[in-house]
């Protein structure tokens, strides 16, 4: 008998192999792979209150997920915990996601929220590359960002990106390039600029105030990867006269897709 399988006198267990019961048994499958996720370790007994059903179903599903190497056990303690055969599928998932086709839906409904230009970048030589956009039904004050290579220090998803970085990592990453001024606001100062970094590294949100052209201001959010490592920034940017970074109303939409985009990308937030 596999462990799925029913066994007399079990009342409230159900076998994989069946219809409805074998959903359920999926979810239920399911739903002791997040509590482990959640808790670190549990026993039978925790599992069971928390699923409402009995310790000798949480067994059989422990026992299936052990033989499939999901789930370990604690020999000392007797609890069980994620085994390596969960680390075997996550490692599988990011060569299968494509940052920009995740984000595209997102992007556009951003987009349409705000108004405004939406641009997706990521870190590349040194630079804040746009690879995606979504344009809001504003036209005036727009151009077409994807594939420009933007300063990290004066725009607002560069600066999510360099603040996500050490500060060894970014010393060595702007050796090369240094802090050059692009308008009267531009950062210049390592020290204004490091001290602007550690607020956004805080806040999770940057901003660009006419630091890299006249007139443009733009806001930006991290998004990260599976590990919560920052693997891109989404920005808001329009003109100054009509676009206001730190409006509540954008904001708002913004994390959102942030945390969005993110959770696509195999993100879970603790």
């Amino acid at each position: 008998m596999t462990p799925f399988e029913q066994t007399p006198g079990a009342a409230d267990d159900t076998a994989l192999n069946g219809g409805a019961a074998g959903v359920q048994s999926v979810d239920r499958a399911a739903a002791v792979l997040q509590i482990l996720a959640r808790e670190g370790q549990a026993g039978v007994s925790e599992i069971a209150a928390e699923m409402g059903i009995h310790k000798s179903t949480v067994s059989r599903l422990l026992a299936a997920l052990v033989a499939r190497e999901l789930v370990q056990q604690d020999r000392d303690r007797g609890k069980y915990q994620l085994g390596f055969g969960i680390l075997r599928l996550a490692a599988a998932i990011p060569g299968r996601l494509n940052l920009v086709q995740e984000a595209g839906p997102i992007l556009r409904e951003l987009a349409a929220s705000a108004r405004e230009t939406v641009n997706l970048a990521v870190l590349r030589s040194g630079y804040a590359v746009n690879v995606d956009q979504a344009r809001g039904p504003s036209t005036l004050g727009t151009q077409d960002w994807v594939g420009s290579l933007t300063p990290l220090h004066a725009t607002a998803s560069g600066k999510v990106l360099l603040a996500a970085l050490t500060a060894e990592e970014r010393g060595a990453l702007l050796k090369g390039t240094r802090l050059p001024r692009f308008t009267s606001r531009t950062i210049t100062s390592r020290v204004r600029l490091e001290e602007e970094l550690l607020a956004v590294a805080r806040a999770g949100l940057a901003t660009a105030c006419q630091e890299y052209e006249i007139g443009l201001v733009s806001a930006a959010v991290p998004v990260r990867d599976h590990r919560g490592v920052v693997i891109a920034g989404i920005s808001v940017s329009g003109p100054e006269f009509r676009f206001d970074p730190a409006d509540p109303g954008v904001l708002a939409p913004l994390r959102d897709a942030g945390l969005a985009v993110s959770l696509q990308m195999g993100y879970a937030p603790t």
